[in-house]
């Protein structure tokens, strides 16, 4: 039993020597941080919505850049792709929105194929409506198409979440179709989208190398992270790393984050701190055990090779053994209630997995209304708190 345990821990923890993510497809991040990534974005608008006689001139002046079709018309703001990529894409998009598969401020992410070195490129684009005139609630909108390509398919879509929340950020620069602002903000906000929505997890490993087990262990705990002498997007770098690792919205109850959160926050000696004026930078009031450290070597293969969605599948891995391991804890507590035999097995999981500490913690937070869990589960921290017997 306990052996399938850990040949499935290992399993987990050797991603990147068998994960899709190390294929040819981005070998280039063996060479550099940062592989080759594009934005494009494009005015939407709907051929039965009433367009204003300035909307009119501007859209004739870029008439070689307009793809027209019976319920639409898409047309190029900006691009950062070579010239003759961008109508391949352009005719790509138009294609889409004829079969109704952009939905309003919903990510697609696909492969595309381009004119570019890639080739065949990781796509996301969505559709930022515009809000509906009153007078024409029934009318076909206008609005923005945005996309971004880099990196696989496969790859954008372990960072769905953060692209769908960087679009989010470009409405309130969209107001016309001129867009006046485009060289001041669209522009370099459109640019920094690789930056910003996947490279962040990679700075973070890069900053704290083998510290980055007393992050894992703060996510995974709720304990609260403070940076001291250091810049915002550090900081925020950081905040994104640990709610990325945290197994918040997964528990069972959201009620047991908030019970483990309260009871955590009772002792400010287990804040993590992190000093950020030395290089490395300096922690305080460190915690860490085995299953976290287990996973120190995995995650500085991934920033050695330079492979940031190889990062967010380790540590995916990561938080999903966690998950299996909570939930075989249940089930032990469950069983350890009418049987001792249970117990015993119980004490040998938690002694095994080496990350006994936390599912204890998650544990009496999810069974703080349950007398016989936590009964249980206070037998159990003993067993963890006795040191184990000395080997002859």
């Amino acid at each position: 039993m306990f052996t399938s345990q850990t040949s499935s821990f290992q399993d987990s923890i050797d991603v990147e020597e068998r994960d899709d993510f190390d294929n040819e497809e981005i070998s280039g991040y063996g060479q550099k941080i940062q592989l080759n990534c594009y934005y494009t974005i494009y005015l939407y608008q709907g051929t039965r919505s009433e367009a204003s006689g300035e909307n009119v001139a501007w859209n004739q002046r870029r008439a070689d850049s307009t793809t027209s079709q019976e319920d639409f018309s898409l047309t190029l703001i900006d691009s950062s792709l070579p010239p003759e990529a961008e109508p391949e894409l352009r005719t790509y998009i138009s294609r889409r929105l004829g079969k109704g598969a952009l939905l309003g401020g919903m990510g697609n992410i696909a492969t595309v194929e381009l004119s570019i070195p890639e080739q065949g490129v990781g796509c996301y684009c969505c559709l930022l409506e515009q809000e509906r005139s009153p007078e024409q609630p029934d009318a076909d909108g206008n609005g923005y198409v945005v996309c971004f390509m880099g990196g696989s398919e496969k790859g954008l879509n372990l960072f769905r979440l953060e692209l769908d929340k960087y679009v989010q950020g470009l409405h309130s620069s969209l107001q016309t179709p001129e867009l006046q602002n485009l060289e001041t903000e669209v522009r370099p906000y459109l640019s920094q989208w690789y930056e910003e929505s996947v490279m962040h997890i990679y700075r973070v490993v890069q900053l704290v190398q083998s510290n980055i087990s007393f992050l894992l262990h703060a996510a995974l705990s709720q304990t609260h992270v403070e940076l001291s002498n250091s810049d915002e997007r550090t900081k925020a770098d950081v905040s994104r790393f640990i709610k990325a690792a945290s197994l918040q919205g997964l528990s069972q109850q959201d009620a047991t984050t908030a019970s483990l959160c309260k009871a955590v926050t009772e002792d400010t000696h287990t804040e993590l701190i992190i000093d950020c004026s030395t290089s490395p930078p300096t922690f305080s009031n460190t915690v860490s055990n085995r299953f976290c450290d287990d996973w120190i070597q995995a995650f500085l293969n991934g920033a050695e090779r330079c492979n940031p969605f190889l990062l967010r599948q380790i540590l995916e891995n990561f938080k999903l053994k966690a998950i299996q391991d909570m939930n075989s804890l249940k089930r032990f507590v469950r069983q350890a209630e009418m049987s001792h035999y249970a117990l015993f097995r119980c004490c040998l999981f938690l002694q095994g997995c080496g990350n006994g500490d936390v599912l204890l913690q998650n544990a009496r937070a999810e069974h703080s209304d349950l007398p016989e869990a936590c009964s249980i589960i206070g037998v159990l921290e003993e067993f963890l708190k006795e040191p184990p017997p000395a080997r002859a």
